[in-house]
C-alpha cells in the first residue's frame, strides 16, 4: 500500500477506538486517497482538497460536498502531525444550506416496475434476487438503505418475523415487524445466498456473489439505472431517489390510517419509534409530503376530528 493508504488506515483505527462513527469516512476517505495517489500529490493541500470535494460528479446543490471537505479536513488534522508540508483546509471553504425537497411518492406500480426491471438491468441471477429483496424490504418496511445492507444474518428474527436494526442513525436500535410476505421474501432470498455463497466472508445479510458485503454506491448506481430503464417517475417534476423509498411507506401509511378513521395523532408516536425517528417532530414532516395528506387532514380537521 501507500504511505496515504497506510495512513488513512491508522487514522481510522484511531477515530474508531475513540468512538466516533465514520459512515462518511470509511466511505470517502479510501476515494480521497486514490485522488491523492491519481495525480502523484506529495501532500495534502487546500487546493487539492477544495478540488476533490468539488468534483462535479455530485449536485452542488446536496450535502456531498461539504461531507466530503469534512473528510478531507479530518485526515489532514492527522497527517498535520505526520507531515509538515500538510495543509488543514480552513473551515468554511464548502457550504451547505438544507433545503426541503418534496419527495417523490412511489405507488406500489412503481415499485413493482423497479423489481422487474432488475433481471434486465443486472443478468447475474443471484445479484438480480439481491437487488429485487433489498429494494422490496426498503418499500414494505420504509428502512433506510444503510439499515438495509448493515443487516447481519443473526439480525432476522425468522420464529417472530422481525429484523433487528443496531445503532443507526442517532446510534439508536429497533426491532421491525415484517407482514408474512416480507418474511417469505427474506427467507428465499436467504436460502438462495447460501447455496450461491456457502462460506461468504461478511456476516451481512445481504452479499454479494464474492460474499462481501453490497457497497452503497454500487447499489445507489444500479437503482439510477433502473429508475431509467423502467421509466419510473419520468414524468415527475420531482427526480426519484433511494430514500424516497422511506418517505413513501410513511405517506402510505398515514394515508391508510386516515382513510381508515383511525386516531392518527395517538398512532404517530408508533411510526416514528418505527422509523426510528429520534423525535415525533420529525414524523410530523411527512403530514406535508403529499397532497393527499393534506387533503384527508384538512378534511378531518372540518369535521372536528384529530
Amino acid at each position: 500500500m501507500t504511505e496515504f493508504a497506510v495512513r488513512a488506515q491508522e487514522y481510522l483505527r484511531l477515530r474508531r477506538s475513540l468512538g466516533h462513527e465514520l459512515d462518511d469516512a470509511v466511505r470517502l476517505l479510501p476515494r480521497f486517497v486514490a485522488h491523492l495517489e491519481a495525480i502523484g500529490a506529495p501532500a495534502i493541500t487546500t487546493e487539492i482538497g477544495l478540488q476533490w470535494a468539488q468534483r462535479p460528479d455530485a449536485d452542488p446543490a446536496s450535502s456531498i460536498w461539504l461531507r466530503r471537505m469534512t473528510v478531507v479536513r479530518g485526515f489532514a488534522h492527522y497527517m498535520s502531525g505526520i507531515d509538515p508540508r500538510t495543509e488543514v483546509p480552513p473551515l468554511g471553504l464548502v457550504t451547505f444550506r438544507p433545503r426541503w425537497r418534496p419527495p417523490f411518492i412511489y405507488s406500489e406500480d412503481d415499485v413493482v416496475a423497479l423489481m422487474n426491471e432488475v433481471p434486465r438491468v443486472v443478468p447475474t441471477p443471484f445479484r438480480a434476487l439481491t437487488l429485487q429483496t433489498m429494494i422490496g424490504l426498503l418499500a414494505a418496511t420504509g428502512m433506510r438503505i444503510g439499515e438495509a445492507i448493515g443487516l447481519s444474518r443473526s439480525d432476522v428474527d425468522w420464529s417472530d418475523g422481525v429484523v433487528i436494526v443496531r445503532e443507526s442513525k442517532f446510534n439508536k436500535s429497533r426491532e421491525i415487524p415484517l407482514a408474512p410476505s416480507s418474511v417469505a421474501a427474506l427467507r428465499v432470498y436467504a436460502e438462495v445466498r447460501d447455496g450461491n455463497v456457502p462460506e461468504p466472508g461478511s456476516p451481512a445479510f445481504f452479499i454479494s456473489g464474492r460474499g462481501t458485503p453490497v457497497i452503497y454506491g454500487v447499489f445507489g448506481d444500479i437503482f439510477r439505472r433502473l429508475l431509467a430503464a423502467s421509466r419510473v417517475g419520468e414524468d415527475s417534476p420531482v427526480r426519484p431517489r433511494v430514500h424516497d423509498l422511506r418517505h413513501s411507506f410513511a405517506v402510505h401509511t398515514l394515508v391508510r390510517w386516515y382513510r381508515a378513521g383511525e386516531d392518527v395523532g395517538a398512532l404517530l408516536p408508533r411510526l416514528s419509534t418505527y422509523m426510528g425517528h429520534i423525535e415525533v417532530r420529525y414524523t410530523y414532516w411527512y403530514l406535508s409530503a403529499a397532497p393527499e395528506l393534506l387533503a384527508l387532514a384538512a378534511d378531518r380537521l372540518e369535521r372536528g376530528e384529530r
